[in-house]
């Protein structure tokens, strides 16, 4: 199970969207989820939403509104995740420049 959780959760998709709701101050709505999830379509959107739903780290709160409005919000459980992922995060980003040129010398590319 736990290989299963941290292989969803590792992905492109859902990191990209903890992400961005980590960074958000407020809920999100799917719209505005896909404009900042750089790339994703409706449908991947929609599956990594359901999946992170499902493992408790993020909280889907429809209104009875017309039109309906759905947002989009970190859990508690999500939000302790991300504050430990971030020296992960810091780490990939200090080290972007020597991954792009550990990449390119492997690729044989000048940099």
């Amino acid at each position: 199970m736990v290989r299963d959780i941290v292989g969803q959760v590792a992905g492109k998709w859902p990191l990209w969207t903890l992400h961005i709701l980590y960074q958000s101050d407020e809920p999100l709505r799917f719209a505005r989820l896909l404009e900042r999830v750089c790339g994703i379509s409706q449908k991947m959107l929609t599956q990594t939403l359901r999946q992170l739903e499902r493992d408790g780290l993020v909280t889907r709160t429809v209104y009875a509104e017309v039109p309906p409005r759905v947002e989009y919000e970190l859990t508690a459980a999500g939000q302790e995740m991300m504050v430990e992922f971030r020296s992960f995060w810091a780490f990939v980003m200090g080290k972007l420049p020597d991954i792009e040129e550990a990449r390119a010398r492997f690729d044989g590319v000048d940099i």
